[in-house]
């Protein structure tokens, strides 16, 4: 998960403070030390961190806290809302030209992923947004770029302008955007060159870009595993371009967390998405408040909702909910509900969504094994329709057979088998309780 080490230490550090009945100056001021230590080594801007600190104190040592109910939760309300405020509020939405279509510059370093995200961009927006992008390649200095962008372009079946190399960055852009008006595109995302550090040369071009197509977004793509460095460049990008928001790449990585912490801060320019794995599907529009809950071991519960609505139809959410509450639930259904969980995203990240999950036992920490999860696929499909089915069929001479075949031993089939079982009734239990309760609830795949 993005921000792991920082997430332990705000997380333990407000463990402390969270239950207490009466919290004093004291009690405040050990833990904004705790939280000022543990942002620092996550390579959050020391001026930053110096402002927000005091903000915190300030408000953790008001009225509004000292005279709560329960002021442990309030202190840990006030930073969470700090903290949320920090990051830039509330989510900062992608623009929309009044006038076809609206046009998108990509700018950045060589090595933060600018080419990948321009093709992630463009799937967002025409998934999630029934947009339909034009790519275009205005690298003209790396072959091996443009290439990329092409191969991207095949990939998500979407066109990619290019005029090869010969021609300037700044005609191809002006041309291309007389190709989105002719074939009717609402979006051009304009992939520029980059360079290994911000130079004279590469802003001019830039610039000329700028003035030329007057771009509806600038976006800036940084690689948050850089930490501070990221936030130094989205200084210098935003002084010579006025850039309008940031993408952060390589946010499920192990990262500190600092340059998302410090950048709206440093340059006032909003995240606005944020890569979070390599898939050309991985690309999310960032939200403040969301993410300052998943630091803080609060959950994100409208991420999961979201994610899982993506995944899941309601026809097959309701067949699922009436074999659940029939416990008819098979392990064909099985199979099919752990596809569309891993359809999600990485399931260590998923469940870093879940409020609490933090604390329960056994989730804390947990190292999700992918490998686990292909060995019950194995067995599963090692399995005959009729045992599917109905495993209560199984003998010991099926067993044998369906670890054989799986590459798997008896007592993992037997594990499986045991661990289904308490499933089915589990989950005919969990939508007898829903049943009682008013309203239509989330239905979810199972996790």
């Amino acid at each position: 998960m993005a921000f792991e080490g920082l997430a332990d230490r705000l997380q333990s550090t407000i463990k402390k403070i969270t239950g207490k009945g009466k919290v004093s100056e004291q009690d405040v001021k050990e833990m904004t030390r705790e939280v000022r230590l543990a942002l620092l080594e996550a390579d959050v801007n020391f001026k930053v961190v110096k402002d927000l600190i005091n903000r915190i104190k300030e408000r953790a040592v008001g009225q509004e806290v000292m005279e709560s109910l329960t002021p442990g939760q309030q202190v840990i309300k006030v930073v969470k809302e700090e903290l949320t405020a920090l990051m830039g509020g509330e989510q900062s939405k992608i623009a929309v030209s009044d006038r076809p279509p609206t046009v998108i510059m990509m700018v950045g370093l060589q090595g933060a992923g600018k080419t990948t995200t321009t093709g992630k961009l463009a799937n967002l927006l025409r998934k999630k947004h029934n947009r339909s992008p034009l790519l275009v390649a205005c690298d003209v200095y790396r072959p091996a770029a443009i290439k990329q962008l092409e191969t991207l372009g095949v990939q998500l079946d979407m066109p990619v302008f290019s005029l090869g190399t010969e021609v300037s960055p700044v005609d191809i852009a002006k041309q291309a955007i007389e190709r989105a008006k002719e074939e009717h595109h609402d979006y051009v995302i304009i992939d520029t060159a980059g360079r290994l550090h911000v130079d004279t040369n590469l802003m001019d071009e830039l610039q000329q870009i700028k003035s030329t197509v007057n771009p509806d977004e600038i976006f800036l793509v940084v690689d948050s595993m850089t930490g501070q460095d990221a936030v130094n460049v989205a200084e210098s990008f935003n002084e010579q371009l006025d850039i309008s928001g940031v993408i952060l790449t390589k946010l499920d990585g192990d990262t500190r967390g600092g340059a998302a912490l410090s950048i709206k801060a440093v340059t006032g320019k909003p995240i606005k998405f944020a890569g979070m794995g390599e898939k050309l599907d991985q690309l999310e529009a960032f939200h403040p408040e969301r993410m300052a809950s998943r630091i803080l071991g609060m959950g994100d519960v409208l991420s999961l909702i979201e994610k899982a609505q993506t995944s899941v139809n309601e026809k097959q959410a309701k067949e699922l909910e009436e074999k659940m509450r029939t416990m008819s639930f098979t392990f064909d259904d099985f199979l099919e509900q752990m596809g569309q969980v891993r359809n999600m995203g990485p399931l260590d990240e998923l469940i870093s969504m879940i409020p609490g999950a933090n604390k329960m036992k056994g989730l804390k920490n947990a190292q999700i094994d992918e490998k686990q999860i292909v060995h019950v696929e194995a067995i599963i499909q090692s399995m005959t329709k009729k045992e599917r089915q109905d495993p209560s069929i199984m003998n010991a001479s099926r067993k044998k057979r369906i670890a054989k075949g799986s590459g798997t031993n008896v007592s993992q089939v037997n594990r499986l088998l045991k661990q289904f079982d308490e499933m089915k009734k589990m989950m005919k239990q969990m939508t007898n309780m829903q049943k009682g309760k008013k309203g239509k609830g989330m239905k979810f795949p199972f996790m």
